[in-house]
């Protein structure tokens, strides 16, 4: 599995945006990263996720820490990346599960 790094391109899993693609701008600590669509290509807004809800891939783009948009679209599309950036990945049931546990409770 590759390395969370900045500039690491992800796929969502969980929530509105799940199954669209984004890219690690900043990390926050060892459970948060920044990621960022940008909105205009990918549909995802800049926003703190979980890693855990989050799958890395092996495609990477070069970026600073906390770059903006407008960088972050440049570098994609420096990359050669920006059709493989708008296509969506189909998110299957057991994996939305397999994330999702629940502990139960005691009573």
């Amino acid at each position: 599995m590759p390395v969370i790094e900045i500039g690491r391109v992800c796929v969502k899993l969980m929530g509105r945006e799940a199954g669209r693609k984004c890219v690690i701008v900043d990390i926050v600590d060892d459970n948060f990263v920044v990621v960022t669509g940008p909105k205009s290509l990918t549909g995802v807004k800049r926003r703190r996720a979980n890693i855990r809800h989050l799958e890395v891939l092996d495609k990477k783009v070069e970026i600073e820490r906390g770059a903006s948009d407008e960088e972050v679209l440049k570098a994609i599309e420096a990359a050669g990346l920006t059709e493989f950036m708008k296509e969506r990945v189909k998110i299957d049931r057991k994996t939305m599960l397999k994330l999702a546990t629940v502990v139960p409770r005691e009573r």
